[in-house]
């Protein structure tokens, strides 16, 4: 999977453009807003998936390097990014002609110091030696941002409202403030006397690889039982969340501050709440306006009336002109939604559908007959000249 592809950016893209791309793919495909979708599900998952890897600047690093990401670090055979062995080809596909370089095959040597230095720092590279971050020696960083779908009704959009969101997040543990170990737990690694690395040798060779003891910290730390050692634990809280009057469907909410908490001092990151907003009956709505359709009856539309027409305000009286005809639009002014930004409404369009009248009375016939006899044009004729 091409993850730069998957969000639509390119190999040179900042974090800022990776985490905006992200964020737009993320609200598009969000199962929230698309319920019963698998394929939006399925899209989102990708989505998150190459997120995880080219947010973190560590994973992004490995993926450039070997076009995939592994926790163990160790490229597999056949995955992308892995060459295939050639003459001076080794484990995974590695390249081990600069290590040969200056040995028994003559060839001009490129690194500086002796073969076996060059040799066990390039297998201490591959191995993982020297000493590996955990939670208490890894560098601060900003908490990730969490994604949140919420539904709402119609009125609760037009209107605005408060709700509460019990929030799951990840919160610095109280118990070891983050280090992941249990407090005083922090003695030498007698194994590797605080390198993080130890030797082997294997005939000529010697390698360098991470000390089993203390995973290449240096250090033994009991990890802390409440966090088990990730500096970091799960908790549901509970956020007062306003929307604004006039939330839109598809809309965006950020709660500074209320994403995962940041490692070792470091900033939260925040919460985005999409809106979904379900239909009213008769209610439709295009931006700020409100639009709603109102049967008329055919005498009110050929003889002009005024009616009550329902807004989201309650009753307003509407002019019917004389001659109006079915589908026609009026519009009533400042009486859609209320803009919480600009601080106007938009408009009420209500379209008129003329409803024929059902004759059960021989009187009702009689009486359109002699209006058929008193206005006997054809209302098609104006068509067959367009045919």
């Amino acid at each position: 999977m091409d993850y730069y592809k998957t969000l639509g950016v390119s190999k040179e893209a900042d974090a800022d453009e990776i985490r905006k791309a992200y964020r737009r793919l993320a609200r598009k495909h969000h199962p929230d807003l698309n319920p019963g979708d698998k394929a939006s599900e399925d899209r989102f998952k990708t989505v998150q998936e190459a997120y995880d890897v080219l947010s973190e600047p560590k994973k992004k690093q490995m993926y450039d390097q070997y076009g995939f990401y592994s926790e163990n670090g160790m490229p597999q055979s056949g995955s992308p990014g892995s060459a295939q062995k050639g003459p001076n080809m080794g484990f995974g596909g590695f390249d081990f002609s600069d290590a040969f370089q200056g040995s028994a095959g003559g060839g001009r040597r490129t690194t500086t110091g002796d073969s076996s230095s060059s040799f066990q720092d390039l297998f201490g590279h591959l191995f993982g030696g020297g000493k590996q971050a955990d939670a208490s020696t890894a560098p601060p960083e900003k908490g990730a941002d969490l994604e949140y779908g919420l539904s709402i009704d119609f009125w609760q959009a037009i209107k605005g409202t408060q709700v509460r969101l019990n929030v799951s997040r990840q919160e610095t543990c109280t118990t070891c403030n983050g280090t992941g170990s249990r407090p005083g737990a922090n003695a030498v690694c007698p194994e590797c006397n605080g390198s993080g690395s130890v030797t082997q040798t294997a005939g000529a060779m010697k390698f360098s690889l991470t000390c089993p003891r203390c995973d290449g910290t240096g250090r033994l730390r009991n990890k802390c039982s409440t966090c088990h050692g990730d500096g970091l634990i799960s908790k549901t809280e509970a956020v007062d969340v306003r929307i604004p009057p006039g939330a839109q469907q598809g809309s965006r909410l950020r709660v500074a501050g209320k994403g995962n908490s940041g490692t070792h001092g470091a900033p939260s990151g925040d919460l985005y709440i999409t809106i979904r907003v379900e239909p009213h009956p008769i209610f439709r709505r295009d931006g700020d306006d409100i639009e709603i359709t109102v049967p008329v009856r055919i005498d009110e539309a050929g003889l002009g009336t005024k009616i009550e027409v329902p807004t989201i305000d309650g009753r307003a009286l509407l002019k019917i002109p004389q001659g109006t005809k079915n589908g026609q639009k009026f519009r009533l002014r400042e009486k859609g939604v209320l803009n919480s930004r600009t601080n106007t409404r938009g408009d009420q369009l209500v379209e008129v559908a003329l409803e024929a009248p059902v004759v059960h009375d021989e009187r009702t016939k009689e009486l359109l007959r002699e209006y058929a006899t008193l206005h006997p044009e054809d209302p098609r004729a104006e068509l067959w000249t367009k045919v």
